[in-house]
C-alpha cells in the first residue's frame, strides 16, 4: 500500500512538474512534425495572405486596440470578454480586417478573439505587438545589455506561446491565467518594440566602435548599426522559436516612427527637431529560410514632426510627401501602423497644411481626416494603415495638460482638455445609459432640483458629471444676438476679485472665473490674472515677462485673462528677418535664441485660446450634432458645459483644485466642498450662491457611443 501511495504521489508530482516546465518555464516542448506553414507573406513590396486558395495581395484596414476603459488603467487590463466580442463585431462592421494590440492582454481577449473568429466565415486578423517597459528603456543605456535584451526576448517568446494557446502564468506583471486558446490561424504578424527613444538608439550605436554584422539562421544584416543588429538578433530569435516549436512563420516588423526614421536630414532640420537617431530596417535582410518575410512599420501623424515643410517639396500635403519618401526608401512593404487625430476640445499640435490637428477637432472632422489620411497612405504605395485608436482612454495624459491634473486619478474622470484621451472611434460618455445633460437648446434635462439662484429675473441652475460642469441661465427676454450674460465663479479663497475690469461688472464675492456669453462667435471663459495657469507656469514662453522672477499678479487683481493652451509647435525666425523696429524684445512673445548653420534664429512656443466657447448642438442624437459645442441657446435661456480642467480642477474625483501658484511655486492642490456661482447681465451686482460639490469618486458611470468618425470611416471602408 505504501508503495502504491508513493507511486501515485510520484505520478502526480511528475504531472505538475511537466506542466510547470511546459507551460510556465517552456523549457520542454513537443515538436511539431508538419512542414513549415505561413499564410502571411511579404513579397514584391506588398503584403499577401493565403485564405486557402493561394496567396493574394492584402491591404490592411486596421484599428489599434488599447487596454484602457473608464475606471481602470491599462496595466489593470480590465476589459471583459463580452466587451471584446461586442467591439470585434463593431470593428468588422466598420470594414476593418485587422486588429493590432501592443502587448499581452488578459485571457478574456484571446478567448473572445478565438470565439469570434471560429464562428465567422470572414475572420478578423491580428497583428500582435511586443511591448518594452518604459522603465527598462529609461534605466539601461544599451539595448545589447543582457538586462535589456533578455527580458525583451523572453516577452517575445511569451507572445508566441500565447497565440498558440500554450502558456500559463502566475506572474502578476503578465496577468495570472491560462492562455489556452490557439488563435494562431488568425495572427497575421508581429510588430516588435515601441517608439524607440533617440537616447537608447544612440547609446547602443556608440557603445562599440566596430561590431560584427549579424548572420543568423533566418536573418542577417548588411552595413547595420549596433541598434539595428540588436533588432536583427531579436527578430531571428522569435522566428526561430516559433519555427522550431510550432512549424509556423508569419510576417514580422520592428516598430518605428518619424523621430528615428532612416533619413539623414540637413543640419537645420536636425537642430530644429532634435533629430539625432536613425533606424533603417532595410539593413536587416531575410534569408530563404524565413518564408514569411519582413515589412516596415511606422507610426506617422500629419502634425508631428512635420519635417517636410522645411524641405524643398512640391506638395501642399506634406503628410503624403513623407509617406511617399518612406515607400521610395523601402524595398519591403510599408504599413502605417498608427495614424489618427483626436476628437477633443483640447489640442497640442497643428497640421498647418490641411488642418488635420492633434485635437481641437470635432468627431466629424476626425472622421474626414481619417479618410483623407488613409487615402494618402494607399496613394503613397503603402500596404495599408491602422487607425489609432479603437476606444477613448481616459487614463492618458500629455505634456501641455499633465502638470494641471492629479496623475494618480486620471482614469476615473474624462478630461476633455487632454487630447490624447480622445483618439478613439468609440466614446465613453458619462451616465449609465445617457448623460445627465445635453447642451442642445432643449432644457427638458433640467429640473427644479438643479436650481441654484434667482436674481433679477435671471435664474441659474447647475449640475455636473465625470466630464463637465453644466450651467443653465434663464432670462425671459434674453436675446443671444443683442444681449450679454455673465456667470461668475469663485472656487478658491486664495485669489479672486469682486470687480472685472474687462466687462465693468461687479460681484458680491471674489470671482476666479467669468463665463461671458456674447453672441455665437465671441463667448469665452476668462480667468483672474493671479489664477491663470499658462501665465504662471509658462510665462517665459508666452510673455515678455517671467512672473516668478519679476512680479507676482496681485491676489485681488481685477484683470481677467483669456485662457490658452500651448501648442507643440514653434515658429522660427532668422535674425535677418527681424528689422530694427521689430526686434525679438519688441515682439509680443519672448523668443529663444539658437544657432543654425551660423545664423541666429529665434523660436517661440505657439498657443491658442482654449477658453473661447463654440456655439452649437452637443446632443449626439441631433442631426446638427457638433461634439465641440460648448453652449446652445433656446427661447429665453442658454445652456453651457465647461470641462473640469478649464476651471483649474486637478481632480474632480476628490474635488481638488489648483492652489495659489505663486505661494507654492507650481501646481499643488486644494480640496474644496463648494464653489460660489452667480449669473446676471452685468447691469447690477451679480449675487453668488453656494453650490455644493461632492467628489465623483473612483467608480465612474459611463455608456459606450460610436462616434461620428466611426460612421464616416465605415462608409468609406465598406463602400
Amino acid at each position: 500500500m505504501k508503495k502504491v501511495i508513493i507511486a501515485s504521489l510520484s505520478v502526480i508530482l511528475s504531472i505538475f512538474l511537466l506542466d510547470y516546465l511546459y507551460y510556465y518555464e517552456r523549457v520542454i516542448y513537443i515538436p511539431e512534425t508538419k512542414e513549415i506553414e505561413c499564410f502571411s507573406k511579404s513579397e514584391s513590396e506588398k503584403l499577401h495572405i493565403d485564405n486557402g486558395d493561394g496567396f493574394k495581395e492584402f491591404q490592411i484596414k486596421g484599428v489599434n486596440l488599447g487596454l484602457g476603459k473608464p475606471g481602470f488603467y491599462a496595466t489593470e487590463k480590465a476589459i471583459t470578454k463580452e466587451e471584446y466580442l461586442r467591439w470585434f463585431k463593431q470593428i468588422q462592421d466598420m470594414g476593418a480586417n485587422v486588429i493590432r494590440v501592443y502587448t499581452l492582454g488578459p485571457t478574456d481577449f484571446y478567448e473572445a478573439f478565438y470565439e469570434y473568429n471560429i464562428n465567422t466565415e470572414s475572420p478578423l486578423y491580428l497583428i500582435h505587438g511586443v511591448w518594452v517597459d518604459d522603465y527598462l528603456i529609461n534605466s539601461i543605456y544599451s539595448a545589447n545589455d543582457d538586462e535589456f535584451y533578455e527580458p525583451f526576448l523572453k516577452d517575445c517568446k511569451v507572445i508566441v506561446d500565447v497565440i498558440h494557446g500554450r502558456y500559463k502564468t502566475n506572474n502578476g506583471n503578465l496577468l495570472p491565467g491560462n492562455y489556452k486558446y490557439d488563435i494562431s490561424p488568425w495572427v497575421y504578424g508581429y510588430i516588435l518594440g515601441v517608439d524607440w527613444e533617440s537616447t537608447i538608439v544612440n547609446y547602443t550605436n556608440l557603445e562599440v566602435d566596430d561590431i560584427e554584422q549579424y548572420d543568423g539562421k533566418y536573418v542577417y544584416t548588411r552595413d547595420a548599426e549596433p541598434f539595428e543588429i540588436f533588432l536583427a538578433k531579436i527578430g531571428d530569435a522569435i522566428i526561430d522559436y516559433e519555427t522550431e516549436r510550432y512549424k509556423e512563420q508569419r510576417v514580422l516588423a520592428f516598430s518605428n516612427w518619424s523621430t528615428t526614421d532612416p533619413y539623414n536630414y540637413d543640419t537645420k532640420i536636425t537642430e530644429l527637431f532634435k533629430k539625432s537617431a536613425n533606424i533603417d530596417v532595410e539593413k536587416i535582410k531575410s534569408k530563404d529560410t524565413f518564408k514569411a518575410g519582413f515589412f516596415a512599420s511606422y507610426h506617422v501623424y500629419p502634425y508631428y514632426p512635420d519635417y517636410c515643410k522645411y524641405m524643398q517639396v512640391h506638395e501642399e500635403n506634406t503628410y503624403f510627401q513623407y509617406l511617399k519618401m518612406l515607400n521610395v526608401h523601402h524595398k519591403i512593404p510599408v504599413v502605417i501602423s498608427e495614424f489618427g487625430v483626436p476628437a477633443s476640445r483640447g489640442g497640442a499640435t497643428n497640421d498647418e497644411a490641411l488642418g488635420r490637428n492633434q485635437g481641437n477637432m470635432s468627431e466629424t472632422q476626425q472622421g474626414e481626416a481619417l479618410v483623407s489620411m488613409y487615402e494618402d497612405i494607399i496613394a503613397s504605395g503603402s500596404s495599408g494603415g491602422i487607425v489609432f485608436n479603437w476606444q477613448d482612454e481616459w487614463y492618458k495624459r500629455i505634456w501641455n495638460t499633465m502638470a494641471d491634473v492629479d496623475l494618480d486619478s486620471t482614469s476615473y474622470w474624462s478630461d476633455y482638455q487632454t487630447n490624447v484621451q480622445y483618439f478613439g472611434l468609440l466614446s465613453f460618455d458619462p451616465g449609465k445609459e445617457k448623460s445627465i445633460c445635453y447642451v442642445d437648446g432643449d432644457k427638458s434635462d433640467w429640473t427644479e432640483n438643479d436650481l441654484l439662484s434667482k436674481d433679477n429675473n435671471c435664474n441659474l441652475s447647475m449640475k455636473y458629471d465625470e466630464k463637465f460642469i453644466y450651467f443653465l441661465v434663464e432670462k425671459s427676454d434674453f436675446d443671444m444676438n443683442n444681449q450679454k450674460l455673465y456667470i461668475a465663479i469663485d472656487t478658491t479663497k486664495k485669489s479672486g476679485s469682486g470687480i472685472a475690469d474687462n466687462f465693468n461688472i461687479k460681484m458680491d464675492k471674489e470671482a476666479d472665473f467669468i463665463i461671458e456669453i456674447s453672441g455665437t462667435e465671441n463667448s469665452r471663459v476668462l480667468v483672474q490674472e493671479r489664477y491663470d495657469t499658462v501665465t504662471a507656469l509658462f510665462s517665459s514662453q508666452v510673455s515678455t515677462e517671467d512672473f516668478f522672477s519679476k512680479r507676482f499678479p496681485k491676489k485681488n487683481s481685477s484683470k481677467f485673462n483669456e485662457i490658452y493652451l500651448l501648442l507643440q509647435k514653434e515658429r522660427f525666425f532668422l535674425k535677418s528677418d527681424l528689422t530694427d523696429t521689430n526686434t525679438a524684445d519688441d515682439i509680443e512673445l519672448n523668443f529663444r535664441e539658437f544657432d543654425v548653420l551660423n545664423s541666429v534664429h529665434y523660436s517661440v512656443m505657439d498657443k491658442y485660446e482654449t477658453g473661447k466657447l463654440t456655439y452649437g448642438n452637443a446632443n449626439p442624437a441631433s442631426k446638427e450634432f457638433n461634439s465641440l459645442a460648448d453652449f446652445c441657446a433656446g427661447d429665453g435661456f442658454v445652456e453651457i458645459k465647461i470641462p473640469w480642467q478649464l476651471l483649474n480642477f486637478a481632480d474632480p474625483t476628490k474635488m481638488y483644485i489648483h492652489d495659489d501658484y505663486y505661494e507654492v511655486y507650481g501646481v499643488e492642490y486644494l480640496k474644496i466642498n463648494h464653489m460660489n456661482v452667480g449669473a446676471g447681465d452685468g447691469s447690477t451686482e451679480i449675487k453668488m450662491e453656494k453650490f455644493n460639490l461632492t467628489p465623483i469618486g473612483k467608480k465612474p458611470e459611463y455608456h459606450e457611443r460610436l462616434k461620428e468618425s466611426y460612421y464616416i470611416l465605415k462608409d468609406y471602408w465598406t463602400k
